[in-house]
């Protein structure tokens, strides 16, 4: 794929994706409580306003630290470099890789000015059942999970295909 292939490509599916994402997000600050959810599929989806101070799907969010969001977002920052330097550098990345690597970085954008904003991440989709409760989460999240496991099929159809 072409370095200007790979640039149209970022700049119109993962800008989507943190358009989406930040759009998402404006609605649920205005919109959404953090105590009374919205019901929306009784006994298994809501919408509540969750300001997770942790990372995708609440993990660290249990460390009280005062730094803790700088390091958060330093991390987030420079975890974004890197993929984009990997994604403009090798040459033997294929559409489903360059499509995954889009995806996890536009919902790491997302989520990295959420924490530049209010040092914590906009959450609001929270999927349960019965006394299984799922971490609220948000569109850039999604797009990490999406772009993680197309990484993970990559990989491992790149491995069928050397045997």
């Amino acid at each position: 794929m072409s370095q200007l292939r790979r640039l149209i490509l970022l700049l119109l599916l993962g800008g989507g994706v943190v358009l989406l994402d930040q759009w998402t997000k404006l609605l649920a600050l205005q919109h959404l409580s953090p105590v009374y959810p919205e019901k929306i599929i009784e006994g298994f989806f809501s919408l509540v306003l969750v300001m997770n101070s942790g990372v995708a799907f609440g993990v660290f969010s249990a460390i009280d630290s005062a730094h803790k969001a700088y390091y958060l977002l330093a991390f987030s920052g420079i975890t974004v470099l890197l993929v984009l330097i990997y994604y403009f550098r090798d040459k033997q990345l294929r559409l489903i890789g360059c499509v995954a690597l889009t995806l996890v970085m536009g919902g790491a954008v997302g989520n990295l000015i959420d924490r530049w904003r209010y040092q914590k991440v906009v959450d609001f989709l929270d999927f349960y059942w019965r006394g299984y409760h799922w971490p609220a989460f948000n569109l850039a999240d999604s797009a990490i999970t999406v772009g993680v496991f197309l990484i993970l099929y990559e990989t491992l159809m790149a491995g069928r295909r050397e045997v």
